[in-house]
């Protein structure tokens, strides 16, 4: 792999089999990309097309086949458990198409979360987390719970704490799948103003006009890279 300072992630030659009986599945083919930071990518395809191992591979949550996959010039593979943990809870963070907000706790400590398992003191965290409150417009919410939040405000404190960590590169998966179109575009103008603010997001969805938020689409078919198209080249 070339060495760059501005790719986070370089993938080559990623294959992803599963084994269902005597049956192999390759549910992801030879894929070899680059992405840099501070980019805007969404990744596309139907069901079945390979998003969803794809981002587990990114997200360190799965391991490929076989290839190479390197984040911030680190070859995943020969990572320990304790180095892909840090990774996971320091330079990733999660955004899911269900919220996973704990439903008892305020909304400022669902966001805290990750900084108590950091190990963080109360004064850092407290700054950090109201910092995250107030990047997606939640601050005057924070002490509600998510019973007391619109699906909106739900997704807004779980991309808050997914941010909390300042972290490398922010991951979603079909953010907003489970919200109405107005609400949908809502949070799809919050990730612009995230990434306009220098932070790296990838964002999984098989919706067209999502996806066209980003600068850059991955279409993905029945496991490959089937096309990468930059704004500007986009139809």
């Amino acid at each position: 792999m070339i060495s760059d300072n501005n790719i986070l992630i370089s993938a080559e030659d990623l294959w992803k089999v599963y084994q269902l009986g005597k049956q192999e599945v390759n549910a992801l083919r030879e894929a070899t990309f680059t992405i840099s930071q501070n980019e805007f990518v969404a990744i596309m395809g139907p069901s079945g097309s390979g998003k969803s191992t794809l981002m587990n591979i990114i997200g360190c949550l799965d391991t490929p086949t076989k290839g190479k996959y390197y984040l911030k010039n680190k070859l995943v593979s020969e990572l320990s458990d304790n180095e892909l943990a840090y990774i996971r809870n320091r330079e990733i963070g999660f955004v899911f198409q269900v919220f996973n907000l704990l439903p008892r706790a305020t909304a400022f400590h669902n966001v805290e979360i990750p900084l108590i398992y950091k190990g963080s003191r109360k004064k850092e965290r407290d700054e950090k987390t109201r910092k995250a409150l107030q990047m997606v417009e939640m601050t005057d919410r924070m002490n509600h719970r998510p019973s007391e939040l619109s699906g909106g405000e739900r997704q807004r404190v779980a991309i808050a704490r997914a941010l909390v960590n300042e972290p490398s590169l922010l991951l979603a998966d079909e953010p907003t799948g489970n919200l109405d179109s107005k609400t949908g575009q809502e949070i799809l103008s919050l990730f612009n103003k995230i990434h306009s603010q220098g932070n790296t997001i990838i964002m999984v969805t098989h919706d067209r006009d999502i996806a066209a938020r980003a600068q850059r689409i991955i279409h993905l078919k029945d496991g490959r890279i089937v096309q990468d198209e930059r704004k500007g080249e986009l139809t």
